[in-house]
């Protein structure tokens, strides 16, 4: 009998040791913008990747809003999060001002928060405790460079965007504005180009996709027939080139306006997709940001925080990937 005590008592130790180690096992949320998008899916590689190394000590729990979904579903998504009581979030909000809201409660139930390739707005910054990812004004100048490089003496732009809300996007065109402008304007989206410094955006531009990549596609195809003679077309996202076969079907009429310079078709990251439709001859530049870096590292920052260790700079920058037809080869860093 006492042999019977002793072995149940092990068991119980056991038991509870167990219990003990799996409670030790974090759940961190990765939140992008959207699903099924192949930039999130490589934040999402990131973070699965930094699970496995983790040996255990936390779950990647990527989650997101449907292809198409928007600010107010990745704002609900977020409060079920602090509702289920998750170790961490890591989230690119949609819509800064709206997902402010969801955050207050992450705050006030204790939660660490990160938010990485698109921040809040500088009010809301006290809500988190840093943002991780590309510096996206930098973006901007990149890609509006590269524009310049290709027509120095101006001309009529359009820029594409995502959402009108989207704090990053706003910040990127703020970075072509401002570069094209050559004086800096006093906050993002940036003062209009009327005409400044020899730019000038066409008319009922910008262009807002809402992360729609079949739309983006549709746009530049719709305003290219409106305004066959138009100099530059920025995306301050990939979003045409996300849906490859639909944007070269698009692009193509345009190729040799693209390759004499005609036509300044500059577009913001440098996904392999995206690489292989500007060695096409369908771009003229592509600025590039490393989304896998950004789940990667929220997930081991979210552990330290969790472990007692200082939160991560803020910001941290993750880095940019400046690349043209001729440096295609060697200009992604590796």
């Amino acid at each position: 009998m006492k042999k019977y005590v002793l072995t149940a008592a092990l068991a119980l130790s056991a038991l509870m040791a167990g219990q003990a180690y799996a409670q030790q096992k974090y759940v961190f949320a990765l939140v992008p913008k959207n699903m099924n998008n192949p930039f999130f899916d490589q934040a999402r590689d990131g973070c699965k990747k930094a699970e496995a190394e983790a040996n255990g000590a936390f779950e990647c729990m990527y989650i997101g809003p449907g292809e198409h979904g928007g600010g107010e579903e990745q704002v609900q998504i977020v409060q079920d999060l602090v509702a289920k009581k998750v170790d961490g979030i890591a989230v690119s909000p949609s819509n800064a001002a709206a997902m402010a809201v969801a955050l207050e409660a992450a705050k006030e139930a204790g939660i660490p928060v990160l938010t990485w390739d698109s921040d809040l707005l500088p009010e809301n910054k006290d809500l988190r405790l840093a943002y991780v990812g590309t510096h996206n004004y930098e973006i901007g100048v990149n890609l509006a460079k590269i524009v310049q490089q290709v027509k120095p003496n101006g001309g009529t732009i359009c820029i594409q965007s995502g959402g009108a809300a989207a704090a990053n996007h706003n910040e990127r065109m703020q970075g072509i504005r401002d570069t094209l402008a050559g004086k800096k304007s006093d906050q993002s989206p940036g003062d209009r180009l009327e005409g400044t410094n020899g730019w000038t955006e066409a008319e009922g531009c910008p262009l807002y996709t809402n992360d729609d990549f079949p739309l983006a596609v549709q746009q530049f195809q719709d305003f290219m027939a409106k305004m066959p003679n138009l100099d530059a077309f920025t995306p301050t996202g990939g979003f045409p080139q996300f849906v490859p076969d639909a944007n070269r079907a698009a692009v193509e009429p345009y190729k040799d306006k693209i390759a004499s310079k005609e036509l300044a078709l500059v577009v913001a990251d440098t996904l392999p997709i995206q690489m292989d439709q500007m060695k096409e001859g369908l771009s003229l530049g592509q600025v590039g940001q490393r989304p896998f870096e950004m789940g990667y590292k929220t997930m081991f920052f979210l552990k330290d925080v969790k472990d007692g260790k200082a939160a991560p700079a803020d910001p941290t920058y993750t880095g940019l990937d400046v690349c043209t037809p001729e440096t295609a080869d060697t200009c992604i860093a590796k």
